[in-house]
């Protein structure tokens, strides 16, 4: 995976965590995080993302990466 294809994934990831973890508990948000990455994001583009997580940790917001971990284990 490119580089520019992960980064365009993370940013993804933390506009969702940004916009709706604002005001809500972290477990609602990490849930609902997972959710719209579950249900709207292709196999391949949560494969990938999750594939490089080691790569990308430090980048993402913590609400996205505790989702992308619940959205790993699903895989």
């Amino acid at each position: 995976m490119s580089d520019h294809e992960l980064n365009h994934l993370v940013k993804m990831a933390n506009q969702m965590a940004f916009n709706i973890g604002t005001g809500a508990a972290d477990e609602v948000a990490i849930a609902k995080v997972a959710t719209h990455i579950n249900m709207f994001w292709a196999r391949p583009m949560r494969e990938k993302i999750c594939a490089n997580m080691d790569e990308c940790t430090e980048k993402l917001h913590p609400i996205a990466a505790q989702a992308l971990m619940q959205v790993k284990a699903k895989l």
